[in-house]
């Protein structure tokens, strides 16, 4: 389906002037997440330590899954951090890892932007270890924007439409089916990587959904709205390629047409912009299959996605959503504004509540008022001894994120490596952290 009303051109002199001052090398070496370095990197060296903390913690889930699933919204899993939350967190986060080790980043490559792998070899070949799970689906997402002529003369790293986000995965290992308690389908997105990506991140005004009925100057009463440019990258197709949101649909249906008659659970994880199109992609899921299994949210790094309308369709759909946030990354305090003042007691981020009615009012007509949504498991940059650089690119990058869940302990004791220290400082009784935790490093 191609997106009516939010599709915008993209003038000649904009975009000439964008792409003047796009340095081809710098764009493929800043969004090459994963390209071989040498010596390995941080980043590597921590996927390595999660994986090994993964591979520790094999203990079941069984009946418990749907609460690490979220059906409780995680009460009294996140503060102190549960193990079992952890290690299943670490494991969504590498199927994201997945994601960008399997994309093809080099702008000089006649196969730029489309997945490396094969669909049976990605998740083998992308060095994740053995997870159990088999991929069923390429996923593709496409740039609704009308692009001028000059565009099909522009080098490939500008000009193209539709790349490789991610894949649907299921998993087909009985062992590890019997150690989740039921067979988890997961999807997995990618953050940002191509021109025409940031193009669309930089939508940044509120649109309805569509089919949705929207009063755009009562944004939370009108009805749900979410960011033009994601919604456009979920929705828009061209004339070779479905749309990301027709992709879904349909492996959805094959999955749950195949194995409807047992347990079962969606499990929707990205990073960045893979963060904001999981949550387009729970929302769409739950508004689709109204027999839909559980669907969670597991997301890392992400941007605000939709309006308070938006957020309220979510939690009445029984969408479950974990958002991980980095205190010190800016990527997840934008876009726009928040009003609720419930997301300005848990949110650090600008917001306009308090503001006098006719200045709220004139706020909310600019469509750039936004609702944090799902429960939030807040880290800090800050609290690790390890990160020397805390650069907006390093606070925002996955490994990153990785990393602090793996050492997070709980709001009193942040940090393993530091936990001791602390509580030396303040008095061991004065803190709410278990013995074993007070003492890990």
């Amino acid at each position: 389906m191609r997106l009516a009303g939010v599709s915008t051109r993209l003038s000649s002199s904009t975009s000439a002037s964008a792409s003047k001052h796009l340095n081809v090398t710098h764009f493929s070496s800043t969004h090459s997440y994963y390209s071989q370095v040498s010596p390995p990197s941080l980043k590597q060296k921590l996927s390595v330590h999660c994986r090994d903390f993964i591979t520790k913690s094999t203990a079941k889930l069984g009946k418990k899954w749907m609460e690490y699933q979220g059906v409780n919204n995680w009460d009294g899993l996140l503060d102190p951090l549960d193990d079992r939350l952890r290690s299943e967190i670490l494991r969504y986060g590498l199927f994201v890892e997945a994601a960008y080790r399997s994309f093809n980043f080099d702008p000089s490559s006649p196969s730029y932007a489309t997945s490396k792998f094969s669909r049976n070899s990605l998740l083998a070949r992308s060095g994740i270890g053995q997870t159990g799970y088999r991929t069923t689906k390429h996923l593709r997402a496409t740039c609704g924007l009308q692009l001028p002529r000059w565009f099909d003369r522009a080098p490939s790293w500008v000009s193209t439409q539709s790349s490789w986000i991610g894949y649907v995965a299921v998993c087909q290992d009985q062992e590890e089916i019997a150690r989740l308690g039921r067979r988890d389908v997961v999807i997995a997105y990618r953050g940002t990587a191509t021109c025409l990506e940031w193009v669309e991140n930089l939508r940044a005004t509120l649109t309805c959904l569509p089919g949705k009925h929207c009063d755009y100057a009562n944004p939370d009463g009108g009805g749900p709205m979410v960011e033009s440019g994601f919604l456009s990258l979920y929705t828009s197709q061209t004339t070779t390629c479905p749309s990301l949101q027709d992709m879904v649909r349909g492996e959805i249906a094959r999955v749950m047409e195949m194995y409807g008659d047992e347990p079962l659970s969606f499990t929707i994880t990205g990073h960045s912009l893979g963060a904001a199109l999981a949550t387009l992609t729970a929302y769409d899921i739950n508004s689709t299959f109204k027999n839909a299994p559980i669907v969670t949210v597991m997301s890392f790094g992400g941007p605000r996605v939709g309006n308070r309308s938006f957020r309220c369709q979510l939690e009445r759909s029984g969408t479950r959503i974990l958002r991980i946030v980095n205190s010190d990354d800016l990527i997840t305090k934008v876009p726009g504004f928040v009003i609720d003042n419930n997301d300005m007691a848990r949110n650090r981020a600008v917001h306009v509540a308090g503001l006098p009615c006719w200045l709220r009012r004139r706020v909310e007509d600019t469509q750039w008022v936004y609702a944090e949504v799902g429960r939030e498991l807040r880290l800090s940059s800050k609290e690790s001894p390890y990160l020397v650089k805390r650069d907006v690119a390093t606070c925002h990058e996955l490994s990153t994120y990785l990393h602090l869940i793996n050492r997070f302990v709980s709001s009193t004791c942040p940090f393993r490596a530091t936990a001791k220290k602390v509580l030396k400082r303040h008095h061991m009784q004065s803190f709410g952290c278990s013995r074993g935790e007070k003492l890990s490093s």
